[in-house]
């Protein structure tokens, strides 16, 4: 999709997420990217696991993938422009130093737009970090980012940088879908949907939907969907996970505050194969 360079100001929302868990140190068979995605009248942070070549260390591999990667799902966007030159390092005390090359920042974004590339960093760097065991789990991670080895830049013309940053767990989506990511291939018909949301009920919404049918046909008597409750120590957040079997078909899944059939909001959607 083309950059957004502007957040909407009119009616944007903070996602309500209180916190966002580190991932785990079980997930680093790939690597872990963020992306931006728009839903709800603003824009939000998603993340996708990536095969990356190796450029050292996990944190300068999947922040020159960052840069230089586009996101599997069309929904989300990816505002930097790839990096000449990228470096880390992580202290004892769990402060991520990211060195990134002044080129990474040349397209224009207004303020709103900065500040949500700069959390993307920050965002993919602690992944990083945390995925591959380089810090101790549960406890913040800090990341200062420096340009060309200096502090004082200004992101995007805006984000003053160098100094400690921490992930705004507001920026992160209401409704994220983890598992399938977009374009998995199942070869058993059994799909296991799993992610991460916010509700003021406490439960989410589902539908799957055969991708290429029209809306004239007549849908598949077993399509399936409903509602999953959100499994957190929050009320209204956390992890959601359900399983559905499925024939063999190209598939479009969307979770999303609401009920099925009904108004949706903050709708993650995702295509996955069953062979």
């Amino acid at each position: 999709m083309p950059v957004p360079t502007a957040v909407e100001a009119p009616g944007a929302r903070s996602s309500g997420l209180s916190s966002v868990p580190l991932e785990s140190a079980k997930t680093a068979a790939q690597t872990p990217v963020y992306w931006l995605g728009e839903s709800g009248r603003s824009v939000y942070l998603y993340r996708e696991f990536r095969q990356t070549g190796n450029r050292g260390d996990p944190i300068t591999t999947a922040v020159y993938a960052m840069t230089k990667q586009q996101p599997l799902d069309e929904d989300y966007f990816n505002p930097w422009r790839p990096a000449s030159s990228i470096g880390a390092s992580i202290s004892a005390k769990n402060v991520i130093t990211v060195d990134i090359s002044a080129d990474a920042f040349e397209q224009p974004l207004d303020e709103g737009m900065a500040r949500r590339a700069v959390q993307q960093l920050v965002y993919t760097a602690t992944a990083a970090a945390a995925s591959f065991g380089l810090t101790a789990q549960n406890q913040q991670i800090q990341v200062v980012i420096l340009v060309d080895g200096r502090t004082g830049y200004k992101a995007f013309g805006h984000i003053p940088l160098g100094e400690p940053m921490v992930r705004e767990h507001s920026l992160a989506a209401p409704v994220w879908v983890i598992d399938p990511q977009e374009r998995s291939v199942y070869a058993d018909s059994k799909v296991v949907v799993n992610g991460r949301g916010v509700s003021r009920n406490g439960t989410l919404g589902w539908e799957i939907r055969e991708v290429g049918a029209g809306p004239e046909e007549p849908e598949i008597a077993d399509y399936p969907s409903g509602s999953v409750a959100l499994d957190g120590e929050e009320m209204n957040s956390g992890t959601f996970k359900f399983s559905v079997t499925l024939p063999q078909g190209t598939y479009e899944l969307s979770v999303f505050q609401g009920e099925p059939g009904g108004e949706r909001d903050f709708v993650d959607s995702k295509e996955f194969r069953v062979e």
